[in-house]
């Protein structure tokens, strides 16, 4: 299982024969990035009223980039060993939040860094990536535009540079293991586990931490996340019986040999599943590209998938999601994800109970808190 180093990180940020250049060479080459064309930095300090100055502090952070590199390495991708095996005592039942003790998903987001940080687009509006940003930053000089707003400029000033990066740039969402292994212990009690998506090997890690669990199966449609969520149960606990399977979970659905193994087999299912076109994952199967309408998604993608979990589930077994509508109000074919999604489970099961999970967003001006629903329903 390989890990991101510290230096393979910097390294990734410098071009090979790099040469230092002045203020004003960089003035002169850099170019500014808005959702529509570049437009030459020497033109866009005047345009918008730039001073010097403020460029002059961009320049020094760009001449400097691995004080930030190092600190957002240490922060974020190094795994530490007292963050590796969870030892605290799981959240209690009615406390879930994915922000508590949230140095366990530094292991995560190090393994998948690049799909998390660069493949990973947002749906709702043309954001950059982070890992894009940084190295048009970084190795291009191409420098986004709202790297260059009032806003931004203040923020830089009183040295809270990775507030703006963190507010402005997207990364994809992940789940904090701890929050899983602590639904299992409080809430779940499962023992042999199945999960219709990965969730970037994140489900894998929470539920082997826990002593009781004895199997897991899951499925993805990203080969890499795939692939390296296999390696990640061999190394972290071999003797529990896992099997990955990279196919869509509807397709799944469709598989005799796999709906005759399992049949009835798992006593949990648990996952966070796709918002729909909220983020938009790498490769071709998934679910957003290969159904065009939302009406469409919810019967091939999410009534199938459901269809499959009752199949798979044990009577008596529960099944957890967590879910949010956070977004859809803001697309253009506005719709109810959380209640139509609920809708079509509930046809199929019961609903055992459900409750809030918080989860702290950074943002420059304010922290906010974005509450998703942890839905558990009984076959």
């Amino acid at each position: 299982m390989e890990l991101l180093t510290l230096e393979k990180w910097i390294k990734r940020f410098h071009k090979k024969g790099e040469q230092a250049k002045t203020l004003s060479q960089f003035i002169k080459r850099a170019t500014v990035r808005s959702a529509s064309h570049d437009i030459p930095l020497q033109q866009y300090m005047s345009d918008k009223s730039i001073p010097k100055q403020d460029i002059e502090m961009l320049f020094k952070i760009i001449q400097d980039r691995d004080e930030y590199l190092i600190r957002f390495y240490t922060m974020s991708l190094r795994i530490q060993q007292e963050h590796v095996h969870i030892e605290e005592k799981p959240m209690l039942a009615k406390s879930m939040n994915n922000n508590e003790h949230p140095l366990y998903k530094n292991l995560i987001r190090n393994i998948h860094y690049k799909g998390i940080l660069k493949d990973t687009k947002s749906g709702l509006e043309s954001v950059p990536t982070y890992l894009d940003m940084l190295e048009d930053l970084f190795l291009r000089d191409i420098i986004d535009y709202k790297i260059l707003t009032p806003s931004a400029r203040f923020y830089m000033k009183e040295g809270r540079l990775g507030s703006v990066f963190s507010s402005f740039f997207f990364r994809a969402s992940i789940m904090n293991p701890y929050l899983v292994y602590s639904l299992n212990k409080s809430i779940l009690k499962g023992t042999r586990i199945f999960t219709p998506t990965l969730g970037w090997s994140s489900y894998c890690y929470g539920f082997l931490e826990c002593a009781d669990v004895k199997e897991y199966v899951g499925t993805d449609v990203i080969e890499d996340v795939c692939s390296k969520t296999q390696d990640f149960a061999n190394v972290w606990r071999n003797e529990v019986l896992t099997k990955i399977y990279c196919k869509p979970s509807e397709d799944l659905a469709k598989n005799k040999a796999f709906m005759t193994k399992y049949k009835g087999h798992f006593d949990v299912v648990f996952f966070s599943p796709p918002y729909y076109r909220l983020e938009v994952y790498a490769g071709e199967d998934q679910s957003v590209e290969r159904y065009k309408t939302y009406e469409e998604w919810l019967e091939k993608y999410w009534h199938a998938t459901i269809q499959l979990c009752w199949h798979v589930l044990q009577k008596g077994g529960r099944m957890c999601y967590i879910l949010s509508g956070y977004g859809s109000e803001n697309t253009k074919e506005q719709y109810d994800l959380l209640g139509d999604m609920n809708k079509i489970t509930k046809q199929y099961f019961k609903l055992r109970s459900k409750q809030l999970m918080h989860n702290k967003d950074v943002h420059v001006t304010k922290h906010k808190e974005t509450a998703e629903q942890i839905m558990v329903f009984v076959k």
